[in-house]
């Protein structure tokens, strides 16, 4: 039997001065987590108690599809290097090297070790499918520790891989996954959505997040209440309104127009009466990297062009150059490019890249909101100049065409045109396609049925144990504290006498923790010598679902039951307490 008086649980009434989300606030409070270190933290008794049951939940329905791994931490620096993400991974890896000057890595996700397994085991497509997953810690140096586990610098994580024959293979693998984080989420008692999602740094074809609704939240969802489209700011789409092209001028070549000290869109649309519609946005940036063998520092210009009236999203950005980051370009490297300073910049005049692999030429990516546009308006490249009469196509080449441009509130829905709205929410799972991107880098073969050596097809899926916990306090918390469901509380129900000084309470309270205890639900007795009200509110802090308040009404045979989420209470006789509990929970409430 658990004793209220025998454990260490820290209560505090005030939540420390740094804590600014609910999460993170009742964590502390309620004696779940202690910060070690920006980023860094300790479970204690209840929070450990919490994540056990996250993980048994994780586990069980992962079981059902896949099996346990448990992979090292330390990572060599040649498997990231295969992969090509050694580089790319920047300052968010924990990097160190051994006492022989060897360079490692902490991993904080596990693509590179499953593929080098499959790479030296998998031989024939008679060992496929394969789904392997682990629950381990991973690490990530992450610039900004805040919000208390939302934003963390080690972290627990089920990741999972999965490897076929052939993208039939891998859709199964992806819809086995969508399916177990279903049951997963839902025997956590979460409210979550599945929405559309950018797959980022971890590459692929495909990915979908699952979000569950949050003013902690720093992710952005656009959604629809009329259809149900759900996607991430960083993948979201909207319908455009059509828009009425500017009539062709003279024979149909791009027309120098003088604008004086005309810089911004708004400016230049303004003096020449039409509207940032009809205008081409130049964002100017630059790549910055390494030579492979060399490791010299080299830059790569990348010009965008957006219309005048939109925002360009910087993680679309980064999908269209496959995952590498950017800067914006300084003005002398302007001049160097442009030949102008900023203000009048355009892509005439300019041998762009074919193609991302043209390393010679700057690229240049064109928003598909310009695609099949006419007559732009847009920089000459000259100081105080623009140039109308731009077709995209015609007067100039793109190196690709791309969906760079970032939804706001209101706009219209890509599916059914009603208003979209945004809100905040956390992520608590991720799906990937993740296609060849791992297994094809790092050397991984098998032979199809006819004999003949193919790449196996990769899929990677992953969930925040943390987040669950922290997405369930933010889903449901009060002045008072929080309330988790039965299903992830550290216990189902706290047993509380209002005197532990009267002998008829005390006995009555541990008499009806034996009964629930045997009837298989989680108690923890609050037998501490404190005022019913200090017992009362502590109870109210630390999640537990249920308080059983054991006072005078014993006289009568009865306790009161006090449900957290509602505040409701009903008096329960005391020789029916497990059944009652059967019948709100069930006999193991999963």
């Amino acid at each position: 039997m658990h004793r209220w008086s025998q454990l260490f649980i820290p209560t505090l009434r005030e939540a420390p001065a740094d804590a600014e989300v609910a999460s993170h606030k009742f964590l502390v409070r309620a004696g779940y987590i202690r910060q070690l270190a920006a980023g860094i933290y300790s479970y204690l008794f209840l929070g450990q108690r919490s994540f056990n049951k996250i993980v048994a939940i994780v586990r069980e329905e992962m079981d059902r599809i896949g099996q346990e791994f448990y992979l090292p931490a330390l990572h060599p620096r040649e498997l990231w290097e295969a992969s090509g993400r050694w580089s790319v991974m920047g300052d968010n890896m924990f990097r160190l090297k051994d006492r022989k000057g060897a360079d490692l890595c902490l991993g904080f996700t596990a693509e590179e070790v499953m593929t080098e397994i499959a790479r030296k085991e998998l031989r024939s497509y008679k060992q496929l499918p394969q789904i392997w997953y682990q629950i381990q810690s991973k690490f990530r140096d992450e610039p900004r520790p805040k919000s208390g586990l939302l934003r963390v610098r080690q972290f627990l994580m089920k990741d999972s891989y999965s490897f076929d024959i052939d993208p039939a293979g891998l859709d199964i693998s992806y819809q086995k996954h969508r399916d177990t984080y279903r049951r997963i989420f839902d025997r956590c008692g979460l409210k979550y959505l599945v929405i559309e999602a950018h797959s980022g740094a971890m590459g692929g074809s495909q990915s979908e997040e699952f979000m569950v609704y949050a003013p902690a939240g720093e992710d952005q969802v656009v959604s629809c209440a009329k259809c149900g489209y759900a996607a991430n700011l960083e993948k979201a789409t909207s319908k455009l309104d059509p828009v009425e092209d500017l009539p062709e001028e003279g024979d149909g070549n791009p027309v120098e127009v003088h604008t004086p000290g005309m810089r911004t869109i708004e400016e230049v649309a303004r003096f020449l009466g039409v509207s940032p519609k009809n205008k081409i946005k130049t964002l100017a940036l630059m790549i910055d990297s390494k030579e492979e063998k060399s490791g010299k520092p080299t830059s790569r210009a990348v010009v965008a062009l957006m219309r005048g009236d939109h925002q360009m999203n910087e993680a679309k950005l980064a999908t269209a150059l496959a995952g590498k980051e950017t800067r914006p370009m300084q003005d002398e490297e302007i001049r160097q490019l442009f030949r102008s300073p900023a203000g009048f910049l355009g892509p005439i005049g300019i041998e762009w890249a074919k193609s991302l692999e043209d390393h010679g030429r700057p690229i240049l990516l064109v928003d598909k909101a310009l695609e099949g546009r006419t007559n732009l308006i847009g920089g000459a490249n000259r100081e105080d100049y623009h140039l109308k009469n731009l077709t995209p196509g015609k007067n100039f080449q793109a190196t690709t065409y791309a969906d760079l441009r970032g939804v706001a509130s209101g706009d219209p829905c890509p599916n059914c045109g009603s208003p979209l709205k945004m809100d905040t929410a956390v992520e608590i799972g991720h799906i990937f396609k993740l296609g060849y991107k791992y297994s094809r880098s790092m050397g991984a073969r098998v032979l199809d049925k006819n004999g003949k050596e193919v790449t196996p097809i990769m899929g990677s899926y992953g969930i925040g144990i943390e987040r669950i916990l922290t997405a369930a306090i933010e889903q449901s918390n009060d002045e008072n504290g929080f309330c988790l469901p039965p299903q992830i509380a550290p216990f189902d129900i706290v047993i509380t006498p209002t005197n532990v000084s009267d002998q008829k309470l005390k006995s009555t309270a541990e008499d009806i923790s034996a009964r629930l205890e045997s009837a298989g639900y989680d108690v923890l007795l609050d037998d501490r010598d404190e005022r019913p009200g200090v017992k009362f509110k502590d109870a109210d802090l630390v999640g537990i679902p249920f308080r059983v308040n054991v006072g005078k009404k014993v006289t009568e045979g009865t306790v009161e039951v006090v449900r957290r989420s509602t505040r409701e209470s009903a008096d329960v006789s005391i020789g029916e307490i497990a059944e009652h509990f059967q019948k709100i929970l069930g006999p193991t409430h999963q």
